[in-house]
């Protein structure tokens, strides 16, 4: 987490710019709703051509990896934020506090430290969250604002409603070309300026 910190940090006096925390309670920030709920499979196949294959899902469940079909998943049980990932990383973390927090340093931390190759990230378009900031500004190399919600898969793989807000999808690692030629379809593509 100092890790993490420190670049942000650094990252903000580089750009002359302060990095704002949230010190209020919203309801995105506090989500507490249902945790699962499944990717739509073209998401999760546009991982995979963008990064080769998809080696680790940190979040899942047995029922999620008979689509994202990774090498090693960890379910809520088995509890993916105390184990070791590795390669290519799909990840769609639960929404609701503290997960997505713990989720998304997780990833952020593993990825600086060389743990995993490249990741592919789902989460709510969270910009005035601490987490969402740092994936953004300390090691994103490239992101997709989604141009509409995502309306996520129920047990049966049929649409249920969309999330209060739109989705990002970041992602890590140095494929950035194959990341836009995949994500282009779902919506805009940015690269943090260096």
């Amino acid at each position: 987490m100092d890790n993490i910190n420190s670049k942000l940090q650094a990252t903000s006096k580089n750009n002359k710019t302060n990095v704002p925390t949230v010190n209020r309670k919203t309801h995105l920030l506090y989500n507490s709703g249902n945790n699962e709920w499944y990717t739509p499979p073209e998401f999760i196949e546009a991982a995979r051509e963008v990064m080769g294959s998809i080696d680790t899902d940190p979040a899942s469940s047995h029922r999620a990896n008979e689509t994202v079909k990774a090498t090693q998943y960890f379910t809520a049980e088995t509890n993916g934020l105390t184990k070791e990932w590795n390669g290519n990383v799909w990840m769609n973390p639960p929404y609701s506090q503290p997960l997505i927090s713990q989720f998304a340093d997780a990833v952020t931390e593993k990825y600086i430290s060389g743990e995993i190759d490249q990741a592919v990230i789902l989460v709510n378009n969270a910009t005035e969250t601490k987490w969402f900031q740092k994936m953004l500004l300390v090691v994103s190399s490239a992101f997709c604002l989604v141009k509409k919600r995502i309306k996520f898969l129920n047990i049966n793989n049929e649409p249920v409603g969309a999330p209060l807000q739109r989705q990002c999808i970041i992602y890590f690692g140095n494929k950035i070309s194959m990341f836009y030629k995949y994500f282009i379809q779902f919506g805009p593509i940015f690269v943090p300026y260096e």
